[in-house]
């Protein structure tokens, strides 16, 4: 009887501690409890140590933290018709509880849903190239129809990306081959550029090469035409004193020391075995001096213009020589005398003498 007693009693000690554990309620501090009992909504269960009534008590823990939800990949049909397969990523967090347990049945399901088919509608408004280039668009509707919608579910999306565009395998092959027919289109576009750069270049080149040529052409002319210049005048000046030097050569001898070089000229030029016919100059005037030579007498003084000086033009000339100058002239000239024949200086030196014996000359 009192092992009956004692089982019984540890029994019964044994049904109650189960009992309490099952009555224990731990919340995690990012979770909120909802305690039903029989049926009824009692209230929220904040996080910490709770004991409720067990097995008439139910305890539903929510988690309020930011979720992420996949969203599966689907094929969407753009407005350009192209089909296309895209999936999203949906974060979304619990602020009511009571609304995301009491108001749908799986919120998170119920999300995925809602963010599949809002997606397919707004891609279906939207061309290929506008889903690829403006997925910011694309991410900021979604976010709000979705938070629009689940708001009743007392869930808050916080973001949506889309993950991924991918089109199907023709629509990518068009695309590729659009993208390569678009690089050659820039390719041509920079290689035309360049070559008209390089062109301009080289005709910018060209002008400054064929600039500086004529630059330097006529330089040269210049030079060329200064040079000319220089030595006509060089040349005139050289005449010029070479006339001045046979001028004072010859204001010492007359006439007939003239005829005699003259005729001594016409023999050296009648020299040889070549038929010559000679017409010299002032015919007359040779002939009335080479009868003076031959014994004619006539008075030197009376012909006209001989035996005084005619005065020259010295600014024609160049500078006058000075007395070294004049020095130097007179032994050019004894060189120069000194290289006529001696029968010319002899006939010269007989006339000479006949005219200083001659009558009327002291």
């Amino acid at each position: 009887m009192a092992l009956i007693d004692t089982l019984i009693t540890f029994f019964l000690v044994l049904v109650i501690v189960v009992l309490f554990a099952r009555g224990v309620v731990i919340v995690q501090p990012y979770q909120q409890g909802l305690q039903i009992r029989l049926g009824k909504y009692i209230g929220r269960m904040n996080p910490g140590f709770r004991w409720v009534i067990p097995l008439i008590t139910e305890v539903i823990k929510m988690d309020l933290r930011t979720t992420v939800m996949d969203v599966p990949s689907q094929e969407v049909i753009t407005k350009d018709n192209s089909p296309t397969n895209v999936d999203a990523i949906v974060y979304v967090r619990v602020i009511d509880p009571e609304k995301a347990f009491f108001e749908v049945s799986n919120y998170r399901m119920a999300t995925v849903a809602l963010a599949q088919t809002s997606l397919r509608g707004i891609i279906g408004d939207m061309e290929l190239d506008e889903v690829l280039y403006n997925r910011e668009l694309i991410n900021n509707k979604l976010r709000d129809i979705l938070d629009r919608e689940t708001d009743q579910w007392g869930v808050k999306v916080e973001r949506v990306e889309i993950k991924e565009v991918d089109p199907i395998g023709a629509v990518k092959q068009a695309m590729t081959e659009q993208t390569a027919a678009e690089r050659e289109r820039r390719a041509a576009i920079l290689r035309a550029d360049g070559e008209k750069r390089a062109a301009i270049l080289r005709a910018e080149g060209m002008r400054q090469s064929m600039i500086l040529e004529a630059e330097g052409d006529r330089q040269s002319r210049i030079l060329r035409a200064e040079g000319d210049r220089q030595s006509r005048i060089l040349q005139a000046q050289g005449q010029a004193q070479g006339l001045r030097i046979l001028s004072l050569g010859a204001r010492p001898l007359d006439k007939r020391a003239i005829t005699v070089l003259s005729l001594d000229a016409l023999k050296q030029m009648a020299e040889g075995q070549a038929t010559k016919i000679i017409f010299p100059f002032e015919l007359s005037s040779l002939i009335r001096q080479g009868a003076k030579f031959l014994g004619a007498t006539e008075d030197l003084a009376d012909e006209k213009g001989f035996g005084t000086d005619v005065a020259i033009d010295e600014s024609l000339l160049g500078d006058i020589p000075g007395k070294h100058e004049i020095a130097r002239v007179a032994r050019e000239v004894a060189e120069i005398e000194m290289d006529i024949p001696d029968e010319v200086k002899k006939s010269a030196a007989d006339i000479m003498r006949e005219e200083g014996d001659a009558p009327g000359n002291e």
